[in-house]
């Protein structure tokens, strides 16, 4: 049986990624539970907790699946899987990101850990870079710090995507999910040799 805190943070999920945060109180979270604000303040106290909390499962389980992903030989697929399981979990907290630019602005703990965790996620994209060059997948780099901008531009189209397609979409379906999916993993296209490319459409066709 789910503890009343576990109950909290999906009934907050459901209803930050449904509504936004603006509309979103300890009151209307303690409403949709059925039970008394009183009772919610007793496991946590600020709106800001529950946000961080949620933000903290949300690195979670992108920690898991990545590491999961770094127990097998690291290849093309590994890294186009890595990019799926990245978009899947930002969906499933997609208020963080429809919401992005005001949380950093009010959450400094978040922000600080965003950024901190940002130079992380750079640095191991940058290790899979260099050892797909390294197996002739991806090309040698031909402007400076051209892999480093690449990581620059999946992470912000993986930061903003939900953002674009809520707001030329409406709503976010499955469709909508597999262009986007495919407009992010296409990035890395231009960078591929023939022997990549040819891998690349080996796995789509699969």
């Amino acid at each position: 049986m789910k503890g009343t805190k576990e109950k909290i943070l999906q009934t907050a999920l459901k209803l930050f990624n449904r509504d936004g945060l603006s509309k979103v109180t300890l009151r209307v979270i303690a409403g949709e539970m059925g039970i008394s604000q009183g009772n919610l303040n007793y496991h946590y106290k600020k709106r800001e907790q529950i946000i961080e909390a949620l933000y903290e499962q949300l690195v979670t389980t992108i920690d898991h699946a990545l590491s999961a992903e770094k127990e097998k030989k690291m290849t093309l697929a590994s890294l186009l899987r890595i990019t799926t399981i990245i978009m899947d979990s930002f969906y499933q907290y997609r208020f963080f990101f429809l919401d992005f630019v005001q949380i950093m602005r009010s959450h400094e703990r978040i922000k600080l850990h965003y950024l901190k965790l940002s130079e992380q996620r750079r640095r191991e994209f940058m290790t899979i870079f260099h050892k797909l060059i390294g197996e002739k997948i991806f090309r040698p780099e031909q402007l400076p710090d051209e892999y480093t901008h690449l990581y620059q531009r999946i992470q912000v189209c993986g930061d903003f995507w939900i953002s674009s397609a809520e707001v030329v979409n409406g709503r976010i379906t499955s469709g909508v999910m597999s262009h986007y999916k495919q407009v992010i993993t296409e990035t890395i296209y231009p960078y591929l040799t023939n022997k990549g490319r040819k891998e690349y459409h080996l796995i789509l066709e699969n």
